[in-house]
């Protein structure tokens, strides 16, 4: 599951500010010409899903976001910034090795060890399952506009296999809470559960397009079998092949599940822009 997210001007304030008063927000501050931001970039982003939701990483390309780079006095990349709870707490410039990485969020992560939420993820990480869910439950009884609460809530039913509780839970997020990078990876992987809920497994539906390889519904099917172990290129695979053989296919399906895909790995993803010069070669 991805847990950064690509910021300009329009989403700062929703992304990085609100977002900061429930998760520390870690803002790497990069640019396309520099080659110590291609090194610690990837280094970023494996923590962020490796922490799973401790923080949120947020990437902002100064030349696009000028203004931004301005506002927050970035004379040299890259910049990383922690906020918390709307505040820049501490920074650091340059590609450091992993472990200092590490120590620097570690040393702001649990500054926010002892909020309810953390202390119910933690009792679930732990196996104190039902503790947990109950934890979580009065949380989302007090603080009931916190989206956060009810992202986590809903990983941890997913997890639980209650699909439906964590489908509602989703779908009453805001339309803006919706594309938070966390909700937007679960709501995939239940887009995906719906798809091969009553489908083939993998190796009949691999044996399937070998003997009808212009089966679009099979390779939707398998397609959404690799997304949901997180092999997303092979599902790219299936969903491009669709595009190639049959555009009206499902209205467009092949497309429109690979810019969904787009979406929930994050533009910088090193796949999206891989497979977004693929599909535009096949539109073309």
């Amino acid at each position: 599951m991805p847990f950064s997210i690509d910021v300009n001007e329009t989403n700062f304030s929703r992304e990085v500010i609100e977002i900061s008063h429930k998760t520390p927000v870690l803002v790497d501050f990069w640019a396309t010409w520099c080659e110590p931001c291609k090194n610690l970039m990837p280094v970023l982003t494996k923590l962020a899903d490796e922490y799973a939701g401790q923080f949120l990483l947020a990437k902002i390309e100064i030349d696009q976001e000028q203004n931004l780079a301005t506002q927050f006095a970035v004379r040299s990349v890259p910049t990383v910034k922690m906020v918390v709870n709307g505040e820049i707490v501490d920074e650091f410039t340059g590609a450091l090795p992993e472990a200092q990485i590490r120590e620097f969020i570690n040393k702001h992560i649990a500054q926010a060890d002892d909020s309810p939420l953390q202390r119910a993820i933690t009792a679930y990480q732990e196996g104190e399952t039902e503790s947990a869910l109950k934890k979580m439950q009065e949380i989302l009884l007090a603080e009931p506009e916190n989206p956060m609460v009810r992202i986590e809530f809903a990983n941890m039913l997913m997890r639980e296999k209650r699909f439906d509780d964590a489908r509602d839970l989703l779908n009453s997020l805001s339309a803006d809470d919706k594309n938070n990078p966390a909700a937007l990876a679960l709501l995939g992987q239940l887009e995906s559960i719906d798809a091969v809920i009553d489908a083939p497994d993998i190796e009949s539906l691999l044996q399937t397009i070998e003997q009808e390889p212009a089966n679009c519904l099979a390779r939707e099917q398998l397609s959404a079998h690799y997304k949901l172990r997180g092999d997303y290129a092979t599902a790219m695979e299936q969903l491009l092949e669709i595009v190639r053989r049959d555009r009206n296919y499902n209205d467009d399906a092949g497309r429109t599940g690979l810019l969904k895909i787009f979406e929930m790995l994050g533009h910088q993803h090193e796949l999206v822009g891989q497979y977004r010069r693929k599909l535009a070669q096949v539109l073309n």
